[in-house]
């Protein structure tokens, strides 16, 4: 069973860009590079990853929280983005989601 990841990207227009994947850094380099799959930051490249959490097995979780996340407000995105692990807090997760929630950090790959 794979492991999955949320994550947020800081793109070179300042907007946020958020996703899932298996592959943290595969994926971040999918989005430096401009891949096909990568449409949005095709034309506005990622500056870093501004946070990122480990999901657990769950593709449905990590897909409802990717989900959820793209809703917020930017100024909510900045808050999850400074404080990473009010992730819970900040968002009303169901509990198939705070259950699988492995971990939790904050990285930038520049």
């Amino acid at each position: 069973m794979s492991e999955y990841f949320v994550y947020i990207l800081e793109c070179s227009n300042g907007s946020f860009y958020t996703g899932y994947t298996t592959d943290l850094t595969r994926r971040y380099q999918e989005h430096c590079s401009g891949t096909d799959k990568c449409k949005y930051t095709r034309s506005f490249p990622p500056k870093r990853i501004a946070a990122a959490w480990q999901i657990g097995t769950s593709q449905s979780a990590a897909l409802r929280l990717e989900k959820k996340i793209k809703t917020l407000k930017r100024s909510d995105k900045i808050k999850l983005i400074q404080q990473p692990d009010s992730l819970v807090h900040l968002i009303e997760v169901d509990s198939r989601v705070i259950g699988t929630l492995s971990g939790c950090h904050s990285q930038a790959l520049d």
